[in-house]
């Protein structure tokens, strides 16, 4: 607890005079004013974020957490929990949908274990298992309220090793064959709409086999108890490994002053943890891609982030987040070569 505590105390807003700074300057670039939309929006963000008016991302990382959830026994999903350390190895070894993404955007990979049902024997992933997966929410908690905060500080420590290697932009990721169960329970604790309204196919889940997800998720709610203002008992008793510590990736990054990048449906419910852990979070967190997930919507509507991709994506692992860096880094390249009209010596548009 010592590590989350003294890292949500470093959490600050965004430097409101860079902001303020930046985006003058940017009403004032070789351009009608607003017409670069968004991309505008984004480089006044990092510039809040970095204190810099010419904010540098130049060095980019997408770390994964991977973990099992207990709840597949349940046959809540369509692929066997062993796909789990399957895929993280996959990921590790750079042959998976995300880690393709990410090197086209020249961006590392780091593949934590932070609580895979299996001895992950692999050089590129890091073993920082907090247990071997999460107890089955169905019957009773998924961990121990230790065991959450061991996860999310897991998170702030391999997310703090990135930054002192010189990471300028983090991305989230995760692995878990099962997960979209367990995102599905919290964000309907923290929204208050029933799951039948958010739950959805996760990794092709046959669409008759949905109302016993529901069922399913209903029955975690109804045993745990779940108390929506405290996030770590959120976690605990309802959540997964992968989200606590993606979670503690957030509040580094907040923490030293990095900017975040959210990925899909899971990414965004750890996301609405992190906040509610401390709300200052925030404003360090970029959203990347509209997940096609069911419940994506509401989960990115009560962040009160606009995703900036729609391409019906759900792959998770970080894919969408990877494929936003492009982006990240065109707002920062505005930021950084474009000039203002004065400097032009012309008249403003």
């Amino acid at each position: 607890m010592k590590l989350l505590n003294s890292t949500i105390e470093k959490i600050k807003g965004l430097d409101e005079s860079f902001v303020a700074a930046a985006r003058t300057r940017m009403d004032n670039l070789i351009k009608p004013v607003g017409s670069l939309g968004r991309l505008e929006e984004l480089a006044v963000q990092l510039s809040g974020i970095t204190s810099s008016m010419h904010p540098v991302v130049d060095k980019k990382a997408v770390i994964v957490m991977s973990a099992d959830n207990g709840v597949c026994c349940e046959g809540v999903a369509a692929a066997p929990p062993v796909v789990t350390l399957m895929m993280t190895n996959f990921i590790a070894n750079g042959v998976s949908g995300m880690a393709s993404i990410a090197r086209t955007a020249g961006a590392g990979v780091v593949v934590v274990d932070i609580g895979v049902d299996g001895n992950v024997e692999n050089d590129n992933v890091l073993v920082r298992k907090v247990r071997y997966g999460t107890g089955n929410i169905a019957e009773g908690p998924a961990m121990t309220r230790e065991e959450a905060i061991k996860a999310i500080e897991t998170g702030i420590e391999v997310a703090n090793e990135q930054i002192e290697r010189g990471v300028k932009l983090i991305a989230t990721g995760e692995m878990g064959i099962g997960n979209t169960t367990t995102s599905t329970a919290v964000l309907s604790v923290l929204s208050g709409v029933h799951p039948s309204e958010i739950t959805g196919v996760g990794a092709n889940l046959p669409g008759d086999k949905i109302a016993h997800k529901v069922e399913v998720i209903l029955k975690a709610l109804a045993v745990n108890q779940a108390v929506k203002n405290d996030p770590i008992d959120l976690i605990s008793k309802l959540g997964g490994l992968d989200m606590a510590g993606m979670a503690g990736i957030m509040l580094s990054c907040a923490a030293s002053r990095i900017p975040c990048v959210v990925d899909g449906y899971i990414s965004t419910v750890s996301a609405l943890l992190a906040c509610s852990l401390c709300p200052n979070v925030r404003d360090f967190l970029i959203p990347s891609h509209a997940s096609f997930e069911k419940g994506s919507a509401l989960a990115s509507e009560l962040l009160g982030l606009r995703p900036m991709l729609h391409m019906d994506m759900r792959l998770g692992e970080g894919s969408g987040a990877a494929l936003a860096f492009g982006i990240i880094d065109a707002a920062a390249a505005i930021s950084k070569d474009m000039i203002t009209f004065e400097e032009a010596g012309i008249g403003t548009v």
